[in-house]
């Protein structure tokens, strides 16, 4: 099994399952609220001209993140590299 990395090091179309979230106070408390928590599936979806901010898809709707809070989960990638719906 690989080591967990960073959502903004993941590459477009690439999925995987969220392991951890390390935000703390107001910011963690907004990214759990967002849905982001450990065990949700995750696909990146693309990234603006200028790599920031990050979109991606989780259930059933796409959101955007900042670079700075991206990099605060860590993911676990789906060796196949396949988009899982």
């Amino acid at each position: 099994m690989q080591q967990p990395i960073t959502l903004r090091s993941m590459h477009a179309n690439q999925s995987g399952i969220i392991d951890s979230v390390s935000a703390t106070g107001e910011l963690g408390r907004r990214i759990r609220d967002m849905g982001l928590v450990p065990g949700t599936p995750v696909t990146i979806m693309g990234r603006a001209p200028l790599k920031d901010p990050v979109a991606l898809k989780l259930r059933d709707f796409i959101l955007t993140l900042r670079n700075n809070e991206a990099d605060l989960i860590m993911v676990n990638v789906n060796e196949s590299g396949e988009i899982r719906q």
